[in-house]
């Protein structure tokens, strides 16, 4: 079996090591770095599967390196999970504005961190796998090439925002998207929507679903996701 490599990015001793321990346990190869330059120069030269990354950090925060890495056609498409005090939200979300794809609040049990490595990276070969015309999930069927979605073969209508929506949370079920993310996606097309508007589309679009819409997932604080354990057939 192949190993999987992970950039561990922490500068809290105890946590590093902590961490280090119960990854190398799982037989992850882990490479560390302790401040956010030399995170982003690893990222760069070792190319890891995934990036478990503090948000307080010497030299340069969280934030920036995840943004420079998401912004680097070479690393953007390294998952990165964020780990951030807890209780605050206004890090979740700016960490996930800037691209993270998951976080974890301090503290947290070695048992919870592996399990939400796993369901990333799980999730990062499944949005592989589903970058086709058309992709299945449970009884949705989304046809990107005619822009159309059916529920057990009856066709869904929808308008342009309703299956931007739909496609962009579907397409990687179990990542969570802020509000500032859904409209960031299909703004740049002339259609008006903002961070408001997302909550009535969302509401419109679970009733059309119909006894799917419960797969569209409120993360309370953050944004919509869709269900994790729905995956692209």
């Amino acid at each position: 079996m192949e190993t999987i490599k992970v950039l561990l990015v922490e500068d809290e001793e105890d946590i590093r090591e902590m961490v280090h321990f119960n990854l190398f346990k799982e037989r992850y190869q882990v490479l560390l770095a302790s401040d956010g330059q030399t995170a982003v120069d690893v990222a760069t030269k070792e190319l890891p599967e995934l990036i478990v990354l503090d948000v307080m950090l010497p030299k340069m925060d969280g934030f920036e390196v995840c943004e420079r890495l998401k912004n680097d056609p070479q690393t953007k498409k390294i998952p990165i999970i964020m780990l951030t005090a807890k209780g605050e939200e206004e890090d979740v979300i700016k960490g996930l504005e800037v691209g993270a794809d998951d976080y974890i609040t301090k503290p947290f049990s070695p048992k919870v961190l592996l399990a939400r490595i796993k369901a990333v990276l799980r999730r990062s070969k499944n949005t592989v796998k589903s970058q086709k015309n058309v992709f299945t999930l449970n009884d949705i069927r989304i046809d990107l090439s005619k822009r159309k979605t059916f529920i057990r073969d009856t066709e869904l209508k929808l308008t342009y925002t309703e299956f931007q929506i739909l496609h962009l949370l579907a397409q990687k079920s179990g990542w969570v998207f802020t509000r500032g993310q859904i409209v960031d996606s299909i703004r740049g097309e002339n259609h008006a929507i903002t961070d408001r508007s997302v909550d009535v589309q969302i509401v419109n679009l679970r009733k059309k679903m119909g006894d799917q819409g419960h797969l569209i997932e409120t993360v309370r604080g953050v944004g919509y996701r869709f269900q994790e354990n729905v995956t692209p057939l």
